[in-house]
């Protein structure tokens, strides 16, 4: 069983950067590949990013490809999310989810799922 608690979101200006976290617990942290999705109003659940077990390969959506980056520390059982050059499009719920595969983009290969953060990006 692994809990996962969001952190980091808030408002922004369009440009800006917000850096969330998602601190896990338990002391398996490391067995789980860790990922992140975001959830607009009226939307579905879409794949943001994905890093492996041991943060050594991690893929990203195209939208934001070279301005998130997805980092993990297993010592203190934290996945961030640095979100930089913010758009008014990733306005959103963003939720850290964790699953057995060392890394996955589609929601239904993960088992645990935090309660999210909302990020605002203002024009």
């Amino acid at each position: 069983q692994v809990q996962l608690v969001e952190s980091g979101g808030g408002l922004v200006q369009a440009g800006g950067s917000l850096r969330l976290s998602c601190a896990a617990s338990g002391r398996t942290f490391g067995a789980y590949g860790m990922g992140w999705f975001r959830q607009a109003p009226g939307k579905e659940r879409e794949f943001v990013a994905a890093i492996s077990r041991s943060g050594a390969s991690t893929i990203e959506a195209d939208s934001v490809k070279g301005r998130f980056t997805i980092s993990r520390d297993n010592a203190k059982n934290t996945v961030y999310l640095q979100m930089n050059s913010l758009k008014p499009e990733d306005t959103a719920v963003y939720y850290c989810a964790a699953g057995p595969l060392s890394i996955a983009i589609m929601p239904s290969r993960y088992d645990y799922w935090g309660q999210g953060t909302q990020v605002t990006v203002s024009s």
